[in-house]
């Protein structure tokens, strides 16, 4: 097959989709692998890295896309790809449909086959695709809280795991998944005093046999929610609901209960956010401030540390890249049971459940467009 990996053009964007080494663990099994030049560099990977695994440079996104017929990347294609998309293209990247309606209908009207990270799932009901940059998300949603919370970034002032003689802040951790769990971990080696809430109790359970004793887990409601977020620092959402559009667990006049320089963190952001008034931010222009409460609302977290996640998603979507290449997407999909939900938008159909309901689009069931 003839793998295409374009540089990434969405802002602050650093990440690439395929290593030098998974580069080469597709061209010694003769899949061809062209790579634009300079795509791998804000990873720490040279063209000539790549050559020397047996893939191609090529100068420009266009020309990648014009002779790929599987397209691997990082992030969702942006409106200047639309146009570069092929009928019957394998696109295989994070998508995130339902947050966005222009970029599925776009998918739609391509023909494409789009088959997202983010919803190839096992059996039981993990995201293998999406923990690495999960794990990745929730340690820095910690890291980023904490340096908001300093004054001079508008926060409350206070150390996150405080000194002897004045007390560590409080960070609320909506959401026990492999976010919020590493979220907690994170924010609980630091010191602080941390709360995480799930709405299943098995997972509360686990949580409590494994985390350390500055964490209390807590049954997730809105009464819960609206009391705890009135007295903590720190509030990281968590929240995901695979392939759909995240829940709006805080609202805009919950904003007016929290202390001035309480900071929000959504990294549901991608999925359209767990609170009301997220909205996408930058790595250049990270934040924004509504009712004094500090909003860091970045959609592409992963790639403010582009090495540590190219390296931990190429670790995790390779063999599913080699099954592709080698056996065809409708073989592979057939034959691997987890791969098979990853498939959303084919040849103009929507296949993927969740994503027709955000939008009321028709919904034609996978079945019918696998051979």
């Amino acid at each position: 097959m003839i793998i295409g990996v374009p540089k990434e053009i969405k802002p602050s964007e650093n990440r690439v989709a395929l290593t030098p080494a998974g580069a080469l663990e597709l061209t010694k099994r003769g899949h061809k692998v062209y790579v634009q030049t300079t795509a791998g560099e804000g990873s720490g990977f040279s063209d000539e890295m790549y050559i020397s695994a047996g893939a191609e440079i090529l100068p420009n996104i266009a020309a990648v896309y014009q002779i790929a017929e599987m397209i691997i990347k990082v992030k969702e294609p942006i409106e200047p790809e639309y146009k570069l998309i092929k009928k019957d293209q394998l696109l295989f990247t994070y998508f995130h449909f339902a947050s966005y309606e222009p970029l599925t209908k776009a998918m739609i009207d391509s023909g494409a086959v789009c088959l997202a990270y983010e919803t190839v799932e096992y059996p039981d009901r993990s995201l293998p695709l999406l923990i690495p940059m999960s794990e990745v998300a929730g340690r820095m949603a910690t890291q980023e809280g904490a340096k908001y919370l300093e004054k001079p970034q508008k926060g409350k002032g206070i150390l996150l795991g405080g000194v002897p003689g004045a007390a560590p802040a409080k960070v609320l951790v909506i959401g026990g998944g492999i976010v919020g769990t590493q979220a907690a971990k994170m924010a609980a080696g630091m010191g602080a005093s941390v709360t995480i809430l799930d709405i299943s109790l098995p997972r509360l359970r686990q949580l409590a046999d494994i985390m350390p004793p500055n964490v209390t887990t807590r049954y997730s409601d809105e009464y819960t929610i609206r009391e705890l977020i009135k007295t903590h620092d720190l509030i990281i959402g968590a929240v995901l609901i695979p392939g759909a559009k995240a829940p709006n667990l805080i609202t805009r006049d919950m904003l007016k209960t929290m202390q001035p320089g309480t900071v929000l963190v959504d990294v549901a952001v991608d999925q359209g956010g767990c609170f009301e008034t997220t909205k996408p931010t930058t790595h250049d222009d990270p934040i924004y401030i509504i009712d004094e409460v500090v909003h860091y609302c970045v959609a592409n977290m992963p790639g403010a540390v582009p090495y540590t996640s190219t390296v931990a998603l190429t670790n995790a979507t390779l063999p599913y890249a080699i099954k592709l290449a080698d056996q065809g997407w409708q073989e592979a999909c057939m034959n691997d049971a987890s791969l098979l939900p990853g498939l959303n938008v084919v040849d103009g159909k929507v296949v993927y459940e969740a994503v027709a309901e955000a939008f009321d689009l028709p919904y034609t069931p996978v079945s019918q467009v696998l051979g």
